[in-house]
């Protein structure tokens, strides 16, 4: 996969094929300084990709990563054009009653308001206005509707069902509307359970997916790649993030935004998947980061891949990871710990 600018989809855009994921700025994981989020919007500003593209949602501490990337790109004075925001949209501010937000209670810190959900037609387009507020007067190119799975996971029962899905079709006829008078250049959706947007599908046109933990090294079922090169075929232009299950792979403490426990007998069978990744990793002098981005990368129907990080120092080492590629020993390794499903045969 080239850093080489490519269409995007059919948008119209021509983007890189790596993103930078903004959770950081909103304080996933952990309060990060306000100077170290200048620094890593300057970081990214840096990198050499022209236009670079932010992955930011009203999610990411309830609105904050917006804001701060509004405040430091007008600060910076970079043109529109030059840096392309993706919003997620689906979730908007509200008063922090408690001392800790609602939504996904222990993965957001020192937040100063909260965040519901707010998914029908007219919903989308207040979360739109805010998101472009929050921004500070400048638009996102990128739009799309934020954890439809959580949304339709949330009903009461099959009626309650119904009508989410139904308010989920409206959205997207709003965000079309805004296509087509031309405030956004590109309608997606991203979702951590890859079958919601499966269904969707045949309700709603995408120029481009995201999938969040659900293509990566550690889980990739082929059923998922089948639905990716059918999407692809089509048109959509297809982003993979969140390739390291939440931090996990890379020693954190949490996979997929939940704390892991190691007395749960699923989270041991994850820590041992771990502990084999990183005794692959010191066999061939790679990382297990390295392993992950050239995984999530390397599938056919991928366009780019977006990545995450709280510090700037980090940004290179995520320009320079899209151009390693690993010897085929390392896979050929991991498929002897299977490791890799049979299927895998692009790395």
């Amino acid at each position: 996969m080239s850093l080489a600018n490519q269409k995007f989809g059919k948008s119209g855009l021509e983007l890189p094929s790596l993103f930078f994921g903004a959770t950081s700025l909103g304080n996933l994981f952990r309060e990060v300084p306000d100077a170290d989020k200048s620094e890593i919007v300057e970081a990214w500003s840096n990198c050499g990709l022209r236009p670079f593209v932010i992955d930011s949602a009203g999610k990411y501490g309830a609105g904050l990563s917006l804001e701060v990337i509004g405040r430091e790109l007008n600060r910076l004075d970079i043109p529109e054009d030059q840096a392309i925001v993706s919003n997620k949209l689906g979730w908007r501010r509200e008063p922090l009653k408690g001392k800790e937000p609602t939504f996904e209670p222990g993965a957001w810190f020192g937040l100063k308001h909260d965040a519901v959900q707010d998914i029908s037609y007219d919903g989308i387009l207040r979360c739109w206005e805010e998101g472009n507020a929050l921004l500070g007067g400048r638009a996102a190119q990128l739009v799309s509707v934020h954890d439809p799975d959580e949304y339709l996971d949330a009903a009461t029962d099959a009626q309650d069902r119904d009508r989410r899905f139904e308010d989920l079709v409206q959205a997207y006829s709003a965000l079309r509307e805004l296509k087509h008078a031309g405030k956004v250049a590109a309608v997606g959706v991203g979702a951590k359970n890859w079958t919601a947007i499966e269904e969707l599908s045949h309700h709603c046109e995408f120029d481009w997916v995201m999938f969040a933990n659900s293509f990566t090294v550690m889980r990739h079922p082929k059923p998922l790649s089948d639905f990716m090169h059918n999407l692809a075929s089509k048109g959509a232009a297809i982003i993979n993030s969140a390739l390291f299950q939440g931090g996990f792979l890379l020693g954190g403490d949490f996979f997929d935004y939940r704390r892991v426990d190691p007395s749960d007998p699923q989270d041991h069978e994850r820590l041992q998947w771990r502990d084999s990744l990183v005794r692959v990793c010191k066999e061939f002098q790679c990382s297990p980061f390295e392993v992950g981005v050239a995984f999530g990368k390397a599938h056919p129907a991928v366009t780019a891949i977006a990545l995450s990080s709280s510090r700037a120092e980090r940004v290179q080492d995520h320009v320079h990871a899209m151009s390693v590629e690993l010897a085929g020993d390392v896979w050929q390794r991991m498929r002897e710990f299977g490791m890799l499903e049979d299927y895998v045969d692009f790395v």
